[in-house]
């Protein structure tokens, strides 16, 4: 259970860094970029404002198939 942990902190962790990144690069206006580069970032910080909803649920799903799996192993045994 450590390393799910770990596991899923790192991915946390990876996922914020990469959002405040594409966020900054989003509403920075003193650059001239491309029109299209500029617009592409903010569909995908507009597309992972729902990824929070979906973590809540995957870890949620993580934990039951964990205690079916427990339940069926000790019904073996």
């Amino acid at each position: 259970m450590g390393a799910l942990g770990i596991g899923i902190a790192t991915l946390v962790i990876t996922l914020a860094v990469v959002f405040l990144v594409l966020a900054n690069v989003g509403s920075n206006t003193s650059v001239a970029a491309d029109g299209n580069a500029t617009a592409a970032v903010q569909t995908i910080t507009v597309a992972a404002a729902t990824i929070p909803g979906w973590v809540s649920l995957v870890v949620i799903v993580a934990i039951g198939a964990l205690i079916l799996g427990m339940l069926g192993m000790f019904r073996q045994g």
